[in-house]
């Protein structure tokens, strides 16, 4: 089992900053990558950032050079450092981890951004 808290939300400024943390406890040791995603009103859920197995990072396009993913060196935290926002970053931002051994994701609850003057 794994169990992921998010933090750090809120509203900010266009053009602002904001970073997300999320804590990861359980079988911190089981997970084979980690990611954010968000969800928009009216939208699907999408992938925003992943650390894979290999210690690799991918962003979606729309994010590339404004956010950046990291976690601690222990995995017990992981963040999302998102500047430069704009009106349509605005959307619950969501922890996910992913066990590969069980193919099985685990979620948090989420973390509301919203950009607005």
């Amino acid at each position: 089992q794994v169990q992921l808290v998010e933090s750090g939300g809120g509203l900010v400024q266009p053009g602002g900053s904001l970073r997300l943390s999320c804590a990861v406890s359980g079988s911190i040791f089981s997970i084979t990558a980690v990611a954010w995603y968000r969800q928009a009103p009216g939208k699907q859920r999408e992938l925003v950032a992943s650390i894979v197995s290999d210690g690799s990072k991918h962003y979606r396009d729309s994010v590339k050079d404004r956010f950046t993913i990291s976690r601690d060196n222990a995995g017990n935290t992981l963040y999302l450092q998102a500047d430069s926002l704009k009106p349509e970053d605005t959307a619950v931002y969501y922890c996910n981890a992913f066990v590969g051994q069980l193919n099985m994701n685990y979620w948090g609850k989420g973390t509301l951004v919203t950009v607005s003057s």
